[in-house]
């Protein structure tokens, strides 16, 4: 029998003595520190994880040695390295020059089966894999965390099967599976709905250079969502020379062609600064995001319109992305279906505005690390904000907040957004802020250097 949902938010118990229990702090609750004043600092942030990973796989099915400089190493990453590692592909550290971080070399190899790959709860990992593995002479079985069993899978699962492929999921569309590789797959041209994930777009494209035709994607459902995340994996495609066309809409097809060698630096993860650019604007500080690209495919880079309408001074120089207070937060009506993994901490600042916010173009989210739009409802409103769910977002109305554990819900980006909300709600609490290291294992550390310069979380 197929077990529970255990991603979507529980609804805590109405009995105020069984509720006050389901609130108790435990080992591995975060108590977050309120900002004692306006925040002045800079920020470093280690590289993004969306590149780094479509790096990883392009550089493991590349033609030769691949160099993956400030790459960011972080649960999902690691899952990703290691399964590639699996596969057969080497990946080492290395250091270019005394006191760096060390890169990753990717050495590629013939791809084989008889691995058993951790996809942990990366969608990354699940979705842009199975394609690979498909080239894999032999079988290899997924499987992941107990809430990813519960994330969509159908879609790729079933182009990757009118591509030629051999795979047994049960017919649940969701992880575990096997794909039973041959060495090669005939691919050629395939119909899907990706309205549920833009992931499903990108994995096919990333291993379609190596397939005998090549693939010709055409989706076919409602707008895909994230499209910026489609745009990098076109970039990333056509900087390791792979031949791509997206020059009609809803249709990308790669040609079957070598994929160069790399030699790139990973941007740093825009996503990953939204809460940190968030507290200058909060707290009527100053952050500043060194390195902030001036180009760049990633859907984080939309917050610094966000922070903007909402209040914030916003400057793009070369040092960096530079955030600063005004004193107020202004409410917003976003539509954030581009870069939806900004929702989490919109929805912490809007809960912290002078006045209402809607947030739209969302519904995917439902199907992330956790059902975020109810996750946010249910914990926005546990603080005292109004909140209401809608089809596709979160209408939200600032209240005073009163200080409750904060569940996540094993979601990272839930970590993010109730360190936000902690920095105007003194004695907030966050549940299993460890989670936070699938994409940021710092970020607990760098949270509190921010908020009191000079000490750490293990200060704190």
């Amino acid at each position: 029998m197929p077990s529970p949902d255990p991603v979507r938010p529980p609804t805590r118990p109405s009995d105020p003595s069984l509720s006050a229990t389901s609130t108790a702090p435990a080992e591995g609750d975060w108590s977050v520190p309120a900002a004692p004043g306006p925040v002045d600092a800079d920020v470093v942030l280690p590289g993004s994880k969306s590149l780094t990973n479509r790096f990883l796989v392009l550089a493991a099915l590349a033609n030769g040695p691949s160099r993956l400089r400030r790459p960011l190493r972080s649960r999902d990453t690691l899952l990703m390295a290691q399964a590639l590692r699996q596969l057969g592909a080497g990946i080492e550290d290395t250091t270019a020059h005394s006191g760096e971080l060390p890169d990753w070399v990717v050495t590629p190899a013939t791809l084989r089966g008889g691995a058993r790959v951790d996809c942990g709860l990366a969608g990354t990992v699940m979705r842009f894999l199975p394609p690979v593995a498909a080239l894999a002479a032999g079988p290899v079985a997924f499987d992941g965390d107990p809430q990813a069993r519960v994330r969509p899978m159908g879609p790729v699962l079933d182009a990757l099967r009118a591509l030629g492929a051999d795979l047994d999921d049960g017919g649940r569309g969701t992880l575990p599976f096997t794909v039973r590789g041959r060495g090669s797959l005939p691919g050629g041209a395939v119909t899907l709905d990706a309205s549920a994930s833009s992931q499903f777009i990108s994995a096919l494209l990333l291993a379609g250079p190596r397939y005998d035709r090549g693939v010709t994607i055409h989706h076919d459902g409602k707008p895909v969502p994230s499209e910026p995340h489609i745009e990098m994996t076109v970039e990333t495609l056509r900087d390791a020379g792979a031949l791509i066309d997206d020059s009609d809409p809803d249709t990308w097809r790669v040609e079957p062609s070598e994929i160069n060698a790399l030699d790139v630096q990973v941007e740093p993860d825009l996503s990953n600064a939204a809460p940190f650019l968030a507290a200058g604007l909060v707290t009527g500080g100053r952050v500043t995001v060194p390195g902030w690209p001036h180009h760049t495919t990633q859907a984080g880079d939309a917050i610094r319109d966000i922070l903007d309408a909402m209040g914030a001074d916003v400057n793009l120089s070369r040092e960096g992305l530079t955030v600063s207070g005004t004193g107020e937060v202004s409410g917003i009506d976003v539509d954030l279906h581009d870069a939806s993994e900004l929702t989490p901490v919109v929805a912490a600042v809007a809960a912290l505005a002078d006045s209402p916010s809607v947030i739209r173009g969302v519904a995917h989210i439902r199907g992330h690390e956790t059902d975020r739009l109810a996750a946010l409802a249910r914990e926005l409103g546990a603080l005292g904000t109004v909140v209401t769910e809608t089809e596709d977002g979160l209408r939200i109305e600032p209240k005073p907040l009163r200080p409750s554990l904060f569940h996540t819900y094993a979601d990272h980006r839930m970590v993010m957004a109730g360190a936000v909300l902690g920095l105007r709600c003194p004695g907030l609490v966050i549940e299993d802020a460890g989670t936070v290291a699938k994409t940021l294992p710092e970020f607990t550390t760098l949270w509190h250097r921010l908020v009191s310069p000079g000490t750490s979380a293990a200060d704190a």
